[in-house]
C-alpha cells in the first residue's frame, strides 16, 4: 500500500516548526539539509538564508513528515491560505487526545476532539505555524485510514 507523506513549506521557521512536531511525535530527524549544503555556483543563496532548511524529514512510524523553508527569491508562502490538511489516524482514543493536545498548543481549534456523527473520535485545528491537521480515532479501523 502506498504511503502519503506530507511536505510543508515555511517562510524561514521550518526548523522551529519541526522541533515542535518532534516534541509531539518523538523520534529523530532522518534528514536535515540546509541551503548552505546545496550552495553550488549556479544556485547561490543569500548569506542570511544559508542556515535555513532546504529539506527536513521526521519519520513517524511508517510515514515521513517533510518540509522546507522557501527561499526568498521564490516568494513567500501564504500562511493564511487554505492549505490541505494533514490527517492522522490514531490507534487509540488516548493517542488521539495526546496528538491533538500537543499539536494544537498555541494554535486555533476548529473542531474540538469529540465523537463524530460518522462514529469516530475526531478533532480539527490549525497549529501555531498555520498548518491544518485532522486527528481521528475510528475504533473500527484502529489507526488505519
Amino acid at each position: 500500500m502506498a504511503l502519503i507523506n506530507p511536505y510543508i513549506n515555511f517562510n524561514g521557521n521550518a526548523e522551529e516548526a519541526f522541533n515542535f512536531y518532534k516534541s509531539v511525535f518523538g523520534g529523530e530527524f532522518a534528514n536535515i539539509t540546509r541551503f548552505k549544503d546545496m550552495d553550488i555556483p549556479e544556485n547561490q543563496f543569500a548569506d542570511h538564508e544559508k542556515e535555513k532548511i532546504m529539506h527536513i524529514a521526521l519519520p513517524i512510524e511508517k510515514n515521513v513528515l517533510m518540509g522546507n523553508d522557501v527561499p526568498e527569491r521564490m516568494g513567500r508562502v501564504n500562511e493564511n491560505e487554505n492549505r490541505s490538511k494533514i490527517s492522522i489516524a490514531a490507534e487509540s482514543k488516548e493517542e488521539a487526545e495526546r496528538i491533538f493536545n500537543g499539536l494544537s498548543a498555541g494554535g486555533s481549534i476548529e473542531v474540538p476532539m469529540d465523537e463524530s456523527p460518522w462514529g469516530s473520535y475526531f478533532g480539527m485545528f490549525r497549529d501555531k505555524y498555520g498548518i491544518e491537521w485532522m486527528v481521528d480515532f475510528d475504533p473500527k479501523h484502529k489507526g488505519k485510514v
